[in-house]
């Protein structure tokens, strides 16, 4: 992943609070669970492609995936404000940041030595100086974050970190109506990420990381769910 000075300390802080935070109900325990029994789905290649691995294992590491992708993305975001940024704005988008981190972190400590390496992006198509080419890519990651969580929550056996998926993507999808208002104030969540039920729509593993890997250089693949590289 590319690393930015200021990503360091951010990172061993936000390692620290968040991992302390989420530990308390069960993660620790279950963690040193999955590193006896699941060392075989872990799937680090020399290749410039990784594989998830299955299980809660690569659940978690198809999770991991797109959190570094979104953290790394916030991060370059923060540290290279677009041209005429506001207050308000920068404020957001540092929220934004360091949530993003605090779950990249959080799942690479609840994975350990079963997760995934860290990946390198690549944000070449992305105008950083460019305010709509930056809200209109945090948007895009928001919205698939969202539709990626709800469509591999039923794939989650454990009742702990189920419940913990469903936390995140509370937050994301604040991420995603902040990001909406932003670009058109007062859209929050329209037609396009919530169907006739009033719910969020739902994206598979295979159509999800298509998109994701747009932005990587290490491409990931999902061999047990139907994404091969």
């Amino acid at each position: 992943m590319e690393t930015l000075p200021q990503e360091e300390t951010l990172r061993e802080n936000m390692a620290r609070r968040s991992f302390l935070r989420y530990a308390g109900i069960g993660v620790a325990a279950g963690t040193i669970a999955m590193a006896s029994a699941c060392k075989k789905d872990k799937n680090n290649n020399s290749s410039n492609v990784i594989d998830i691995g299955s299980g809660d294992v690569g659940i978690l590491n198809y999770a991991y995936a797109l959190e570094q992708l979104e953290a790394a993305f916030y991060v370059r975001v923060a540290a290279s404000p677009y041209a005429n940024i506001t207050a308000t704005e920068t404020a957001l988008l540092t929220d934004i940041r360091d949530h993003e981190v605090a779950h990249r972190e959080f799942f690479k400590a609840a994975l350990g030595g079963n997760a995934i390496m860290g990946l390198t992006v690549d944000f070449t198509a992305i105008n950083f100086a460019d305010r709509t080419s930056v809200l209109n890519t945090a948007k895009a990651f928001e919205d698939l974050g969202v539709a990626a969580y709800n469509g591999a929550g039923y794939l989650i056996k454990d009742a702990g970190y189920l419940t913990l998926a469903g936390k995140i993507v509370s937050v994301e999808a604040r991420h995603a109506a902040y990001i909406r208002n932003l670009i058109s104030p007062g859209s929050y969540a329209d037609n396009t990420v919530v169907d006739n039920n009033g719910l969020d729509k739902v994206m598979p593993i295979a159509q999800v990381l298509p998109t994701a890997n747009m932005f990587l250089s290490t491409k990931v693949s999902a061999n047990n769910y139907g994404y091969n590289i």
